[in-house]
């Protein structure tokens, strides 16, 4: 009988670099195995500076840091009641299929960690490319911390690639223990999603002055209306006398429990031709509404769903009061009542902080993107229809001080079609810079977002807003306006210095779209009533939406010239000529970001990591 010794081997042959690597990578994972089972104190708070809960019951806090550098996001997830395990990770909007995802599972002996994706069906699949580094693990008695990290860009097909904008987060938790990844049963868990924008601008928040001071303006106990879409105004007197000031922050204040009633809320201020206005509590569109308030139209703050606090840069604060400033200010708030309440009582507002101590530069606030208007509309059905509003060239040249103005944040704004919004700054029929971009746009989650770096915008500059809209599920047109169901594309740009400049947006040329009506009654069956009586929402309303009409619309938009509305507070437009103007000619386009690839792929083989979390009980 041969000795077993001496029997050749059937094993493949290594070379030394690959031995090496196979030891490497078994030390590697050992250690972290080592790191994940130790009990060490909490991460510290200050290491991560940015926090969210992740579910309604704070159950899950999800913490997190940026390192531009190394293009990459820092998590910790504090787990206070850990049962079996959860999913973390992140999809186009917020869906549980076709998701990347960190996974923490247990059968209830053993825990593992790993990087999984989920499929069209919702099933898991461990990667073969583990993206989610495991950092550590460290049981506290406020719970479990779970450390990790993910690259911006992987260049993983089956991973999302973090950018600037709104990210969708969602989570899942494991209530009984699982044997396999393969065994997790995704419509069976408990889940949901929060919206975050994880890629913070490295951006230090100033400190407050000593002098500084606050205003809460305020609708005093409203009762919301029963209707779907209110516009409530409330009007406010400054005391007499009341020297200029600059504002350098504000944040909203909402009712508790009115969170997903209130929209978003402004505060304008009157104009100072009228030595006294009327005191007004009621729906902005009311016949009681003094015509009066109309003139109250210089926006102060302006804060929509999902935004936090905002700071102005040290160079700069809105000014108000004076003397040539009004003493009256009206607070807007857009209440939003779907499943119409009846009895809601709110006294929500924005809390102003101000001084007396003036900075460089007054800031001001200006709208770019479309006229409110029906005459820009989204057949039903569609998957990404395009809008596009413009902030020409003549009108920049004609508002703007020589030396231009500076861009410093900017907040994107739509209803519940929009998906995607991004601001493009031209020079010379040339695009130059992206002023903001969100591709992962939600309504319910609409930030004033400081930009990373500064825009300068001189005279003769085009700023050219593009929306992209969602109506799959919609058997109606969806037409322009401030109803919720209605639709808008809005960048409110933050800047300084302030110039007369309020509003610079159009809207398609009305004569153009009659004469698109007039095309589809001599290609279509159906007449569509292009009477002067029948407004433009009804004429839409009428449109039979096959591809030949929805395409000529398209291409309307492409094509035809514009209505601008190079507006002042006062709501009356700068002196010109702005009917029927021509659309910009961009003659080069930016190029789109190639995602950084890290330089070498995750572990390998894909395999999930023990952890040392102890034996997980059953609640």
């Amino acid at each position: 009988m041969q000795n077993s010794r001496s029997k050749p081997c059937s094993c493949p042959s290594f070379k030394l670099r690959e031995v090496a690597s196979m030891y490497f990578t078994m030390i590697a994972v050992f250690l972290v195995i080592l790191m994940v089972a130790l009990q060490g104190s909490a991460p510290h708070g200050s290491d991560f500076p940015y926090k969210v809960p992740l579910d309604p019951q704070g159950l899950l806090e999800l913490s997190w840091n940026v390192s531009y550098p190394e293009q990459a996001v820092n998590f910790q997830l504090l787990i206070r009641d850990l049962q079996f395990g959860l999913l973390f990770g992140m999809s186009d909007r917020g869906e549980f299929e076709n998701a990347d995802l960190a996974v923490l599972w247990s059968d209830g002996r053993n825990s593992y960690f790993g990087d999984a994706w989920s499929d069209a069906k919702g099933q898991l699949h461990m990667d073969s490319q583990q993206d989610y580094q495991l950092l550590g693990a460290q049981r506290e008695p406020e719970g479990l911390y779970l450390l990790f990290r993910r690259a911006f860009s992987t260049c993983d097909p089956k991973d999302y690639l973090i950018e600037d904008g709104t990210v969708h987060l969602i989570y899942g938790i494991l209530e009984k223990p699982v044997h396999s990844l393969q065994a997790i049963n995704i419509s069976a868990i408990h889940g949901g999603l929060q919206r975050v924008q994880l890629l913070k601008p490295n951006i230090t928040i100033p400190e407050l002055p000593s002098n500084v001071k606050t205003m809460e303006i305020r609708a005093p106990d409203v009762v919301i209306p029963s209707q779907e879409t209110t516009y409530w105004c409330y009007m406010v007197e400054l005391p007499k006398n009341f020297p200029k000031h600059h504002i350098i922050m504000y944040e909203p204040v909402v009712t508790a429990g009115n969170e997903a009633l209130v929209h978003h809320m402004e505060v304008f201020q009157c104009t100072a031709e009228f030595d006294t206005l009327p005191r007004y509590n009621g729906p902005c569109n009311s016949k009681m509404k003094p015509e009066r308030l109309d003139h109250c139209r210089h926006v102060l703050a302006a804060w929509a769903m999902g935004a936090q606090a905002f700071y102005y840069p040290e160079e700069a604060g809105v000014a108000f009061g004076g003397p040539n400033s009004s003493r009256y200010l009206r607070l807007e708030i857009h209440y939003h009542n779907p499943l119409v309440f009846k009895g809601r009582r709110d006294s929500s507002g924005i809390r102003l902080y101000y001084t007396a101590k003036l900075r460089d530069h007054d800031a001001g606030i200006m709208e770019l993107g479309l006229v409110y208007t029906p005459v820009m509309a989204i057949p039903p059905g569609e998957d990404a229809f395009v809008l596009t509003g413009y902030c020409t060239d003549k009108c920049t040249q004609l508002a703007l001080p020589a030396a231009g103005i500076r861009i410093f944040a900017s907040q994107l704004h739509t209803h519940l079609a929009g998906r995607k919004v991004v601001t493009v700054l031209s020079r010379d029929g040339r695009e130059r810079q992206v002023v903001n971009s969100d591709g992962h746009y939600s309504p319910h989650f609409q930030e004033i977002r400081m930009l990373k770096e500064v825009v300068a915008v001189f005279p003769g500059d085009e700023l050219i807003t593009t929306c992209t809209y969602n109506t799959q599920n919609r058997s109606q047109v969806t037409v322009g306006g401030f109803s919720i169901l209605e639709e808008m594309c809005v960048n409110y740009v933050h800047y300084y210095p302030q110039t007369q400049l309020e509003l610079c947006k159009s809207a398609v040329d009305p004569g153009y779209l009659h004469r698109y009506f007039n095309l589809v009654n001599r290609f279509n069956d159906e007449e569509v009533c292009t009477c002067p009586q029948v407004s433009v929402p009804q004429q839409f309303d009428s449109v039979p939406w096959n591809t030949f009409n929805r395409d000529v619309l398209k291409s309307l938009y492409g094509f035809a010239p514009i209505s601008m509305h190079c507006n002042k507070s006062s709501a009356v437009r700068f002196p010109g000529e702005w009917e029927k103007q021509p659309l910009p000619t961009i003659t080069e386009r930016l190029r789109e970001p190639v995602p950084h690839c890290p330089s070498a792929p995750g572990p390998q083989p894909a395999a999930p990591i023990p952890l040392n979390l102890g034996q997980l009980r059953r609640d």
